[in-house]
């Protein structure tokens, strides 16, 4: 049977944490016997369960199907679009478990992956969720304030990664693998992390982090994040972390041939001199935007007051900066040497690392919002790589 087929019928019969729980059954069967999902998921989804839905095989006609002869598993909160995912199966990992509480990112995943993810991480019971190698998470970081009392685990309570530990301490995965902005660092003036830190090391782990850039890793993107690996035996060596050449924007542009561009139709100013930066960046100009006029700063008039970048135009010949979740109308403006344009869609997802043929959101502007907030493919490929190497 075509999972293609199968999903025709589960979609028009189950949403929410039912339909979670049929196609993750689907996936990995031997994991979610009837006596283990009630508090999370009614009545039908028992029913459908214990039908003869597995005398027949299911043939997963999605991109990134799950791996069969895998050699370590892992489970997937805050999935998002399955930036973790990839490269993880990539290395013959199995997910046994996946959590994305965003509707619009839940189908995507959904449509790549063939698995349609739990949502709100805080309502799933530990005890619902697998034994597993290696556990993965973006995972949010709302501010709270700690006040540097280090009281580890405790200091936790009532956030979203306090959730992470919860499962952590039920189910002690051989690594912990989390990933979050570099502003993690900072936060609190470090006491965040700290505590972060200190409740991984009250669970038994040795930990060990460090602040990567995709641009290191063969991504034309400068975008800085902060790495956390645990491990129960050992800590991990960040320097044995395989590194890729820089690349420039514009080995990685759409053929204008076969792409039609949205030019910039309204007054811009491109400096007469331009230098790169020590981050790879060449800012190359700016839309004339006079958004602020009292306190500015000579040659940032056309700067926008809250956020900047939308305003900028950088060189190709330089890499790109971060991509933000925040933006959903794609303001990232470039200029090629003849043009400024908008960087493309498509663009955006292959400056991220995404492979082709994964499967998009309708809505551009959920796009948008999804690669900005998804993890750099080829950055997580080699950390988990290397994962393997030292800790599996």
């Amino acid at each position: 049977m075509r999972f293609s087929e199968l999903y025709k019928y589960i979609e028009q019969v189950y949403d929410g944490n039912e339909k979670a729980f049929v196609t993750h059954s689907l996936q990995s069967p031997q994991n979610y016997r009837i006596d283990s999902f009630d508090p999370v998921v009614s009545e039908p989804g028992t029913a459908y369960h214990t039908s003869s839905l597995f005398q027949e095989e299911i043939c997963f006609d999605v991109p990134f199907p799950p791996v069969n002869n895998y050699e370590f598993t892992f489970i997937d909160l805050f999935a998002g679009i399955g930036g973790f995912r990839i490269p993880l199966q990539w290395e013959k990992g199995k997910c046994v478990f996946s959590s994305e509480f965003n509707p619009y990112a839940q189908k995507v995943y959904e449509a790549n992956y063939g698995e349609f993810p739990f949502g709100d991480i805080t309502s799933i019971p530990e005890d619902f969720i697998p034994v597993h190698d290696v556990l993965c998470a973006g995972f949010p970081c709302q501010p709270f304030s700690i006040s540097g009392k280090m009281r580890g685990f405790e200091d936790t309570r009532g956030t979203l990664i306090y959730s992470v530990f919860r499962i952590i301490k039920a189910k002690h995965p051989k690594v912990v693998f989390l990933e979050n902005v570099k502003h993690l660092v900072h936060h609190d003036h470090g006491n965040t992390l700290s505590t972060i830190l200190h409740g991984l090391t009250e669970l038994g782990y040795k930990t060990s982090w460090k602040v990567l850039n995709s641009s290191d890793f063969g991504v034309a993107q400068n975008r800085e994040r902060i790495i956390i690996v645990a491990n129960r035996g050992k800590e991990f060596d960040f320097d044995k972390v395989r590194r890729r050449n820089r690349i420039k924007l514009k080995d990685i542009l759409d053929n204008p041939e076969t792409t039609e561009f949205e030019y910039l139709n309204e007054p811009y100013t491109l400096l007469d001199e331009t230098r790169q930066q020590r981050s790879g960046l060449i800012f190359a100009g700016y839309r004339n935007k006079n958004i602020r006029k009292a306190g500015v700063r000579p040659g940032t008039e056309h700067l926008s007051r809250v956020h900047k970048q939308p305003n900028r135009i950088y060189s190709t010949e330089g890499i790109h900066p971060a991509i933000p979740s925040q933006e959903t109308s794609g303001r990232f403006w470039i200029y090629d040497g003849k043009a400024v344009r908008k960087l493309t869609i498509n663009e955006c997802y292959k400056i991220m690392g995404f492979p082709e043929g994964f499967v998009r959101s309708s809505s551009l502007s959920e796009q948008y919002r999804q690669i900005g907030n998804s993890v750099c493919i080829p950055m997580i490929h080699e950390i988990i790589r290397e994962i393997k190497n030292q800790l599996l």
